[in-house]
């Protein structure tokens, strides 16, 4: 079993930032594909960012490109989501995911654990 806990969401007005962190338990974090998804009211779990095992590959979303870093230490088992230019369409729960799988991913099937949230809502 893995836990996933995720911290550092807030309000943050726009052109602000926030980084998030997700500390993960249970298992070996350093085996893990990771990646970042949010979820606004009234929408679908959509994919921010991914991380492979190694750090060596990192993929975004189009719309965060450029504005949010992902990151990993795996010595301390913890995932990190830079994000800044906030905007308001950035307002959502995100969650960190974790997969067993060597690989990156962008779709939700294809992780095997999630976080509880945390909320991020940028607005002046």
């Amino acid at each position: 079993q893995v836990q996933l806990v995720e911290s550092g969401g807030g309000l943050v007005q726009p052109g602000g930032s926030l980084r998030l962190s997700c500390a993960a338990s249970g298992r070996t974090f350093s085996n893990f594909a990771m990646g970042w998804f949010r979820q606004a009211p009234g929408k679908e779990r959509e994919f921010v960012a991914a991380i492979s095992s190694s750090s060596l590959t990192t993929y975004y979303a189009y719309s965060v490109k450029g504005r949010f870093t992902i990151s990993r230490d795996n010595a301390k088992n913890t995932l990190h989501l830079q994000m800044n230019s906030l905007n308001p369409e950035d307002t959502a729960a995100y969650y960190c995911a974790a997969s067993t799988t060597p690989g990156i991913y962008t779709r939700t099937a294809e992780y095997d654990y999630w976080g509880q949230g945390t909320q991020v809502t940028v607005s002046s």
